[in-house]
């Protein structure tokens, strides 16, 4: 580590002149002072000058151990040798060449294929967000019905079909849907269900109530922190092919991270249709859509336009610098042992913090699967979004920022995750910061 990385964690003094200016700025000229809904209260809050491998810095010289870590899409690490030089140099070569092809683009194109099991062809997108709802597009083309099912609590994006009962304040009237956003226009309602995350007899009853009218039904895997059962995906499968209906993965977040073929690879589960975003763009703008040869199909742009294609495009979509990026971190990812060490490291990480929160005595568990983990104040394992609205989440949150001000950042109530770059001194300064904000909210 370097004599910068080694310096003591987390916000040491007032603002220096240049971030209180920053954060000035961002009082001025952003609704809340915020991008997009990540908000953190003055005392917490800082502007990020740079990071370095799993720490960022920020203006005043302070220094995180980063878990947010790009929303889970650096896996590597901030500013990796090989995915740096790789950006470098076809930044070198030409930055955007709209929808032409390009080398790094069709090779990104196979390594995705060869990757997922669901995936006879792809597409691109430029965020995980259009990849979800252009996977819902598709399901409705293929199949010439108009409704989706997606489970409470579940986040796929911020399009209006995603934002239904992703996080409604209370339990859901399965199964129909509450906007969680104004601006979405009421005939949207009926055409997006609801069900109960990890209970199949509630979805067997509503595709059996509505068979004839449903395209898909698409999931999260692992839906922000819940963990499926061990019968779940398979029985979505198995509910999904019985009812001649596809089954959507959104693995924005698992694809790459649970292992190289991503949920599909860790859980046996091969979806029609699987959604990707974050990893899949090497720390750039970009997203995908994989799915069988037959469903992809409907994209191919030689053929008649209409409502008979579904219809998929981008300004930057397979940008060539995205596609180099993610390009050299996938080659990373298939080096020997990566994904055995990721996951033995964030299994030793969460049971360490149960130790030191039992130690505390505090009624708090840690949850997570593969390299991700998030701490939750609640009396049992929730395996739904109605059983997780029953957690402490103002005792959660204020362990969370107890946590970012001593120098470990994280998103409060939001799941974090392990890059490449986090080393065992991390963990334990984690700890230790643990420690400390576990007295603080006693």
């Amino acid at each position: 580590m370097s004599a910068e990385a080694s310096m003591a964690l987390g916000r040491q003094a007032a603002m220096a002149a240049a971030e209180a200016a920053h954060a000035s700025q961002a009082d001025d000229y952003l609704p809340g002072g915020a991008i997009g809904t990540t908000y953190l209260p003055d005392d917490a809050r800082f502007v990020i000058s740079r990071g370095q491998g799993a720490r960022v810095q920020d203006e005043s010289g302070n220094w995180y151990i980063d878990y947010v870590i790009g929303a889970g899409a650096m896996i590597l690490g901030h500013a990796h040798p090989a995915v740096e030089a790789a950006a470098v140099e076809q930044v070198r070569r030409g930055t955007h060449f709209f929808s032409l092809l390009t080398g790094p683009a069709m090779e990104l194109a196979g390594a995705i294929v060869e990757a997922s099991p669901a995936a006879g062809k792809v597409t691109f997108t430029t965020t995980g967000s259009e990849a979800t709802f252009y996977a819902m597009r598709l399901a409705r083309t293929f199949t010439g019905r108009p409704k989706i099912l997606k489970f409470e609590g579940a986040y796929h994006g911020a399009h209006d079909y995603a934002l239904m009962s992703s996080s409604p304040p209370q339990t859901s009237n399965y199964p129909t849907a509450q906007p969680d956003t104004g601006g979405v226009p009421e005939a949207l309602n009926e055409t997006v269900l609801i069900a109960p995350y990890n209970d199949l007899e509630a979805v067997r009853r509503i595709v059996a109530e509505h068979r004839h009218e449903l395209a898909g039904i698409i999931v999260e895997p692992i839906q922000r922190i819940l963990t499926p059962e061990p019968e779940f995906l398979p029985g979505l499968r198995r509910i999904a092919d019985e009812n001649g209906i596809l089954l959507l993965f959104d693995e924005v977040v698992t694809g790459f991270r649970l292992a190289y073929g991503g949920a599909q690879e860790f859980y046996g589960v091969t979806p029609d249709l699987a959604s990707y975003g974050k990893i899949v763009g090497g720390g750039f703008a970009q997203g995908a859509v994989g799915g069988r040869a037959e469903i992809m199909a409907l994209l191919d742009p030689k053929q008649h336009r209409g409502r008979e294609l579904a219809y998929v495009n981008g300004t930057f979509n397979g940008n060539p610098v995205a596609a180099a990026a993610a390009l050299a971190t996938l080659r990373e990812l298939q080096k020997p042992g990566v994904y055995e060490r990721l996951n033995a490291d964030s299994a030793s990480l969460r049971r360490d913090m149960r130790t030191v929160l039992k130690r505390h005595d505090l009624p708090a568990m840690v949850l997570g699967e593969g390299s991700m983990w998030q701490i939750l104040f609640a009396a049992a394992v929730p395996r739904n979004y109605a059983q997780y609205l029953q957690a402490d989440m103002a005792r959660t949150r204020a362990l969370d920022l107890a946590l970012l001000r001593h120098g470990v950042l994280v998103m409060p109530l939001v799941r974090r995750n392990i890059s490449m770059a986090h080393t065992g001194e991390d963990f334990e300064a984690t700890l230790k910061a643990l420690d400390a904000a576990c007295r603080e909210v006693g």
